[in-house]
């Protein structure tokens, strides 16, 4: 499970997984964090939140001490959080816990080999929303592409699932995204949500996405990502 908290990907993986990642560490053949915590031994302070963080032996304790630290500490430093937790499944219920979770789904939309973009608020973004009342993740990923972009799209296989936070209304929300492939049945109405705040959207190929990529969210980079792993994966069969 990945969630994105202040645009910082949080990893929780469980112990098999932790051990697998220190034993390549001790064997030099995976050298990816800049500093390596024990929560057993450590008391966790504001210091430890720079570059890419692993924290062993996770508890939810550790988990909420971890997010209070990411909610008074400044993140600038920080690029991601690794956490291998003792009790995977207990941990993530204590990452969810102090957040009013929402629902919500979107679409990556190809025509050819670019895909459809949106600029929103000073940043290249995905069209998705939060699901209605009885709506299934597929059909809500449909309707919201269709209603902040005016195209109609075909929804294709599942990519992958985000969550990540931020505050409305004095409230923290976690929003579940449930991203799909989708394909173009028909742009001719294509136009920008503008009550959205969709000021743009543009077809981009590879090379244009990679640019336009450097100037959006995280969570936005790991569903393309996971997208072009799939393409990687398909051409290599």
């Amino acid at each position: 499970m990945i969630i994105f908290i202040n645009d910082r990907p949080i990893r929780l993986v469980g112990s098999k997984a932790a051990s697998q990642l220190t034993n390549s560490l001790k064997r030099d053949t995976f050298v990816d964090f800049d500093k390596i915590v024990d929560a057993r031994l450590e008391v966790l302070k504001a210091d430890v939140l720079q570059g890419h963080l692993l924290v062993l032996n996770t508890t939810p304790a550790t988990v909420e001490k971890i997010l209070v630290l990411l909610q008074k500490t400044s993140t600038t430093p920080l690029l991601s959080i690794t956490l291998g937790c003792i009790d995977k499944s207990a941990c993530e219920d204590a990452i969810k816990k102090p957040f009013k979770i929402i629902k919500a789904a979107g679409g990556v939309v190809f025509k050819g080999n670019k895909m459809l973009l949106m600029f929103r608020r000073g940043v290249w973004d995905l069209p998705k929303g939060k699901l209605d009342d009885g709506e299934s993740s597929r059909q809500g990923a449909a309707r919201e592409v269709e209603e902040e972009t005016g195209v109609r799209p075909s929804v294709g296989e599942r990519i992958c699932t985000t969550w990540h936070t931020y505050a409305l209304n004095g409230n923290r929300i976690l929003k579940r995204t449930k991203w799909y492939r989708m394909g173009v049945v028909d742009d001719r109405r294509m136009a920008p949500q503008a009550d959205e705040g969709i000021e743009k959207l543009a077809w981009l190929d590879p090379k244009q996405t990679k640019l336009a990529l450097t100037n959006s969210f995280s969570s936005i980079r790991y569903v393309i990502d996971s997208v072009n792993q799939e393409l990687d994966q398909s051409v290599n069969k």
